[in-house]
C-alpha cells in the first residue's frame, strides 16, 4: 500500500457520493414531471367532462324547466370547478360541488320518464360516465405518481437530497363520490 492508496480510496468515495447525489436528484426530478404530466391527463378529462355538462344541462331543461335550482346549481358548480387552477386538494373540493350536482341532476331526471328516455339525454349520460371512467384512471395514475414522489421525500437518504433542492410533497387528488355517474342501465320484462 503505497502513501497515495489513501488519498484514491478518499477520491473513489467522493465520487461515489457525487454520482449518488446525482442520481438521486434525477430520480426526484423524473418523478416530479411524471406528476406534472398525470396532472395533465385529468385536466383533460376535467375539461371534457366540462364540455359535455352545457349539453345535458340544456337536454334536462328542455323537460323540466321548472327544476331551475338544481339546473343553475350544476351551471355555477361547472363555472367554479373550470375556474379552480389551484392546488389538486382546492380542485378536488370544487369537483365535489360539481359531482353533488350532477347527482341532485340525475335525480331529478328520474321524475321524468321523456327525459330518460330521450336519445340525446341517454347519450350524453352514457358519455358523461365514460368521462367519469376516464377521470377516475386518470387519478388512479396521478395518485400513483404523487405517492412516489412523496415517497422519495420522506425516505431517508433520498429526503437529504430532496430537502436540500426544495422537492416538496405533492398533494394526492381524491374526489368524493368519484365514480357514482354511471351509465344507465338497461330494463329488460320479460312477456
Amino acid at each position: 500500500m503505497g502513501p497515495q492508496t489513501p488519498l484514491l480510496i478518499i477520491i473513489g468515495l467522493v465520487l461515489l457520493i457525487a454520482i449518488w447525489v446525482i442520481a438521486t436528484y434525477n430520480i426526484l426530478i423524473r418523478l416530479r414531471q411524471q406528476c406534472r404530466e398525470s396532472w395533465s391527463g385529468i385536466d383533460t378529462e376535467l375539461r371534457r367532462r366540462y364540455d359535455l355538462i352545457p349539453n345535458l344541462v340544456a337536454a334536462v331543461k328542455g323537460y323540466a324547466a321548472h327544476e331551475r335550482e338544481v339546473l343553475q346549481a350544476v351551471t355555477e358548480a361547472r363555472a367554479l370547478a373550470q375556474a379552480s387552477t389551484g392546488s389538486p386538494q382546492a380542485q378536488a373540493q370544487a369537483e365535489n360541488v360539481l359531482v353533488d350536482g350532477l347527482k341532485q341532476l340525475f335525480a331529478v331526471s328520474e321524475n321524468y320518464p321523456n327525459l330518460r328516455a330521450s336519445e340525446n339525454f341517454l347519450q350524453l349520460q352514457n358519455e358523461l360516465a365514460n368521462t367519469e371512467d376516464r377521470i377516475q384512471a386518470a387519478r388512479r395514475f396521478y395518485n400513483a405518481n404523487v405517492r412516489d414522489i412523496n415517497t422519495r421525500v420522506e425516505v431517508f437518504p433520498s429526503n437529504t437530497i430532496a430537502g436540500m433542492f426544495g422537492f416538496q410533497k405533492e398533494e394526492f387528488f381524491e374526489v368524493e363520490g368519484a365514480g357514482i355517474l354511471a351509465a344507465p342501465g338497461v330494463n329488460v320484462r320479460e312477456r
